[in-house]
């Protein structure tokens, strides 16, 4: 069975009952009980566990420390084109904005990749908007192997394609892909994504299961909150995460937690989420799988990001620039949304260490396990 198939059998209606009627002893059994438990994850995304954020902020930081130590993964974005074929309102790429487009060329890649380097990245992850014929699997091809000659770990965040595109690009050394659905609600999806191939809901949908079935080594799920209901869509990922993970456990898992942020042409968002909300769905989903990496983008200020270190949190950006050439030309204008983190590398490393954090520039590589 699919996890179309499956998400078709779940009710909505029954699941968001249950959601907005859970009670305090639920919390608290589920705080207490078992990982990987779907019940417990509803708990945990409840408005009756925004009074146990402190118990389940606790064990969320015993339960990283535990799996992860006091290690944190950084990685940068390297955007290649901003160049999109999809209409969506809440992206600064959308093809209607009227903004500069650009593809990197090599030289431009070579250029950018020159000034990342010397930071300390080793990993690092390839961003693009959605644009199939000028920046797809042709042109991914051949900077794949480009950027996999200077960096170790190499991720993509692109449009979804075949499982057939996947395993040509993982032959040229790709390790993993984050590839989100935005949001779980096929209603709310149709709203926000009105021209292009980010249409169609159920490929995106399936996406992930196409991207295990070419031995991905790792996949990153996220939804945009602030589109719908977060608790909802957070349930609903959950859910998409426990099937991966139970058809596809060859491949580790991720997750990204981005607010929707400001951008040229953006939207207001639907259901505004907290910081204390935000606190809640780490702890949750840290509660629900120990083996979870969770991420947190420079979307955050940097005071919060500093705060939500020890909750959960394995890997975060630093020294983000969300537009292609930035690292070169870093008023470029370019941009896919707002930062709200602007402190280099370098700031962001102090501050992990002052808090007793291990900066990770590079936890991960073939040859070590005698990979070819």
């Amino acid at each position: 069975m699919s996890f179309i198939q499956q998400l078709a059998k779940l009710s909505r209606e029954t699941l968001k009952l249950r959601l907005y009627s859970t009670t305090p002893a639920q919390v608290e059994a589920a705080i207490a009980g078992e990982q990987g438990n779907l019940d417990h994850l509803l708990a945990l995304l409840s408005p009756a566990a925004e009074a146990y954020i402190e118990p389940m902020a606790q064990r969320a930081a015993a339960l990283t420390r535990r799996r992860f130590g006091h290690n944190i993964g950084l990685y940068l974005p390297l955007y290649l084109s901003n160049l999109c074929a999809n209409e969506c309102d809440y992206c600064g790429f959308t093809m209607s904005n009227k903004l500069k487009r650009k593809v990197l060329s090599a030289e431009e890649l070579a250029a950018e990749m020159a000034v990342i380097k010397p930071q300390g990245f080793d990993s690092i992850l390839l961003v693009s908007g959605e644009h199939e014929t000028k920046v797809g699997l042709d042109y991914f091809s051949s900077v794949l192997p480009q950027v996999k000659a200077q960096f170790s770990h190499v991720a993509m965040e692109v449009q979804p394609l075949s499982t057939k595109a996947y395993d040509a690009l993982v032959a040229r050394g790709l390790d993993a892909v984050m590839l989100y659905q935005e949001t779980y609600d096929p209603t709310t999806y149709q709203k926000h994504h009105l021209r292009g191939n980010k249409q169609d809901y159920a490929y995106r949908l399936a996406s992930p299961e196409r991207i295990a079935q070419a031995g991905v080594d790792k996949i990153g799920l996220g939804v945009l909150l602030g589109l719908d209901d977060w608790r909802m869509d957070a349930l609903l990922m959950g859910h998409h995460l426990d099937y991966l993970e139970r058809r596809f456990w060859r491949s580790r898992y991720s997750i990204s937690l981005p607010r929707l942020r400001p951008c040229v042409g953006g939207i207001t968002p639907k259901v505004q989420l907290s910081d204390r909300g935000l606190v809640q769905l780490i702890c949750a989903f840290r509660l629900f799988n120990e083996q979870l990496e969770i991420s947190l983008s420079t979307r955050e200020t940097p005071k919060l990001r500093d705060n939500l270190l020890g909750l959960g949190i394995t890997q975060m950006s630093a020294g983000s620039r969300t537009e292609p050439g930035g690292y070169v030309n870093p008023d470029a204008q370019l941009d896919q949304f707002e930062i709200s983190d602007e402190r280099s590398a370098a700031e962001v490393v102090k501050v992990l260490r002052q808090r007793g954090f291990t900066p990770v520039w590079k936890d991960w590589e073939a040859n070590w396990i005698g990979a070819s």
